[in-house]
């Protein structure tokens, strides 16, 4: 009788057999199996919903509710102190793309927003929508020499030349033509739905082959209102990849400065 109860006594648990702790081997493989097919699916349709709601946010009627006075871009730009003397002077300028229907075009070489009736022309540089920015080359217009490239955050006045890298042109997408350098201009907060530049310094080649180094400053009017964009840019009229003045001293683009009022077409 003691022996049967000291043989039963010393018999292994269960789950310390060799059989059992397969199994268990096998469900926790399956656990962490079903784990990664879940989180790569969320990832997989969730992602693209979440960047498709955004879009929808940019381009919704309630963000574009005014909570105080007028909207207040400027057509002309306007001359930025710069910490090195020997760069073309940075100059700023704030688009009104507050229109969700239509484009707002910005030629560089006269430093403000222009009245576009053919697209295809190399009379403008980037065109503004909301949060949307395209350039003018590429899929957007066969014509235009427009292409960018993403310095990530430097600093504006350290980019004295255009970098020997290859400009980014628009592509085609499902819906329109865009540009990849400029698609992610902005960082989105999900939990306050507001938008806030990078800091990041574009180098830009204009439609018609010359350059500039951009960065953009803010998204909001005066009154809070979504699309005025505020943009910090540098102007290389001579063709040149250089942003420093040139030999006798003189800025290579001549600053326009024109008043703040803006007339809607």
């Amino acid at each position: 009788m003691n022996e049967s109860f000291d043989s039963h006594s010393t018999h292994e648990a269960p789950d310390s057999h060799p059989e059992s702790q397969k199994k268990k081997k096998l469900w926790k493989n399956l656990f962490i199996l079903n784990l990664c097919v879940t989180i790569l699916l969320v990832s997989i349709f969730w992602v693209p919903l979440k960047l498709e709601q955004i879009d929808g946010f940019l381009a919704s009627p309630s963000v574009n509710q005014k909570k105080g006075g007028p909207a207040q871009p400027s057509r002309g730009a306007q001359v930025i102190a710069g910490v090195n003397p020997n760069l073309i002077a940075a100059q700023s300028i704030v688009i009104d793309a507050t229109n969700e229907d239509h484009w707002t075009y910005f030629d560089f070489s006269r430093g403000r927003q222009v009245k576009i009736h053919d697209p295809s022309s190399l009379e403008w540089d980037l065109a503004f929508r909301r949060g949307k920015i395209i350039s003018n080359g590429g899929a957007t217009n066969k014509f235009g020499q427009a292409g960018l490239m993403d310095l990530g955050e430097v600093s504006f006045d350290a980019v004295d030349s255009v970098p020997l890298k290859d400009f980014v042109v628009d592509q085609a997408t499902r819906t329109q033509a865009e540009n990849s350098v400029l698609v992610n201009w902005y960082k989105y907060n999900y939990i306050s739905h507001k938008l806030t530049a990078r800091k990041n310094i574009y180098v830009m080649r204009t439609s018609d082959g010359k350059f500039a180094k951009i960065q953009f400053l803010s998204f909001y009017c005066a009154n809070k209102q979504p699309g005025c964009i505020q943009m910090k840019y540098a102007y290389q009229d001579k063709g040149t990849k250089s942003f420093l003045k040139d030999n006798s001293g003189s800025f290579a683009s001549p600053v326009v400065v024109e008043s703040p009022n803006i007339s809607k077409s």
